[in-house]
């Protein structure tokens, strides 16, 4: 099936987000028996996204995907979802969110012979991420971190 840029969609749906005070962390397109568009989304408030969010922005953002018609007359599902509380960081934002907290990085490759570790996010830019872990202080190239996010600590 042939769709239309994500880009070319985002940008669309970009003014309704923005109107409604919701981030739009990502767009995925899914092929197969069942194609499905997926919005993910995110929202700066005490509790973060909930599923009246998902549907207020899924029925805003129906007619402009009607409009923009992503797969050219195919149908489609479309899902408004949050990205999880273990999505990876990826954008500015998330970093920014997670300044001073835990993280879960898990590399490509094994460093002083772990893969996986937890430890404070403490900086970082376009090329490298800066964390804590035991008093020490490193520095990683984001190109050799295969997964970065927020470590969730349950309460027993």
């Amino acid at each position: 099936m042939k769709i239309k840029p994500i880009e070319e969609i985002e940008k669309a749906l970009l003014p309704i987000a923005e109107e409604m005070g919701i981030e739009i962390v990502e767009i995925e397109f899914k092929q197969g028996r069942e194609p499905a568009l997926t919005v993910y989304i995110d929202v700066d408030m005490e509790g973060g996204v909930d599923l009246n969010t998902c549907e207020k922005f899924h029925r805003a953002i129906d007619p402009v995907l009607d409009e923009v018609d992503p797969t050219f007359g195919a149908s489609y599902t479309l899902n408004v979802s949050s990205p999880g509380l273990d999505r990876p960081l990826k954008t500015e934002r998330d970093y920014n969110k997670c300044m001073g907290e835990k993280v879960e990085v898990k590399l490509f490759a094994p460093l002083k012979g772990r893969k996986f570790f937890e430890a404070k996010l403490v900086g970082y830019d376009e090329h490298c991420v800066e964390l804590e872990e035991n008093g020490e202080t490193m520095k990683l190239e984001k190109a050799k971190i295969a997964k970065i996010c927020r470590a969730i600590e349950f309460d027993f």
